[in-house]
């Protein structure tokens, strides 16, 4: 059913995450109420999400409200591919651990936070049809989402725009020698830190539409750490795809990159390439959400 509902054009849907701390000390409903709570639960849920999710493309929040003694957080999907990967994750107990995790950091705890949480789409709950994932999606996909998304997560999401998602809520004043190590799941770029993780879809069309005749220069650098785009690989691309122009080149080397390296096909690793190329501009607008 997911293989037909990709078929019949673009897709979307929504779903509603509910949120509950287990722990007596942490309160997320009352945390979302204050200012600057607010703020730091928010970018604990969009970190969730990019985890779950397979990068920051291919879902939006609309809104995050009160559900007493719930958080909700009504999410929208514009791709089968990433709701799916979102359900994986959910059903396989990723998700928790991520938001666990990153919760444990960002509101300083000592401990990751234990969470209750449910999925529903319209007035099914998902919880109990896990195993089930075409029927899950098909309940998404009816649950079309009745708002644009709310104000109040606009400003939050210009918020997280103007400082690296990875970093810090309130770092404190250290000298470089005191400056805490980066976390393995993060890379740093122009001085500041971000998630890494897979590349995306999103992605790859980014750098296809951006990179131009400088193709060839990423591809190479990509080729030193990657064994698809060694020896003759760039020059064999070039002239296989040269009548469909510079887009379908850089499309299809990325691509090919994606495929030969699997998993460890990060976001890092294209980054650095471009760095290497003097790239920079692009890059960013890689990273921009």
């Amino acid at each position: 059913m997911a293989d037909k509902t990709m078929e019949d054009g673009p897709w979307t849907g929504c779903v509603v995450l509910f949120l509950q701390s287990l722990s007596p000390s942490v309160d997320l409903l009352s945390l979302y109420k204050e200012q600057q709570g607010k703020f730091i639960v928010f970018k604990v849920i969009k970190l969730t999400l990019i985890d779950s999710a397979g990068g920051l493309g291919g879902h939006e929040i609309l809104k995050v409200h009160d559900a007493d003694p719930l958080l909700a957080v009504e999410v929208k999907f514009v791709d089968v591919a990433s709701c799916q990967q979102f359900l994986e994750s959910y059903g396989s107990g990723a998700l928790r651990q991520s938001f666990a995790q990153h919760a444990c950091r960002l509101l300083t705890l000592p401990h990751e936070l234990a969470v209750e949480m449910q999925l529903k789409a319209g007035t099914h709950v998902l919880d109990l049809c896990l195993d089930h994932l075409d029927l899950c999606l098909q309940h998404i996909h009816l649950s079309q989402p009745e708002r644009l998304r709310d104000e109040e997560i606009d400003h939050l999401e210009q918020q997280l725009q103007n400082q690296a998602l990875c970093h810090d809520t309130h770092p404190s004043a250290r000298t470089q020698e005191e400056e805490e190590p980066v976390p393995s799941n993060c890379f740093k770029f122009q001085n500041q830190v971000f998630e890494d993780r897979m590349l995306t879809a999103a992605d790859v069309q980014s750098f296809s539409n951006g990179v131009g005749r400088q193709w060839k220069h990423v591809g190479r650098a990509l080729g030193k750490t990657c064994r698809a785009l060694k020896g003759p690989a760039i020059d064999n691309l070039a002239y296989e795809y040269e009548r469909e122009g510079l887009y379908e080149q850089a499309y299809q080397l990325l691509s090919r990159f994606v495929q030969a390296e699997g998993r460890a096909a990060k976001l890092s690793r294209l980054l650095r390439a471009l760095e290497d190329c003097r790239l920079t501009s692009l890059a960013e607008s890689i990273l921009e959400p």
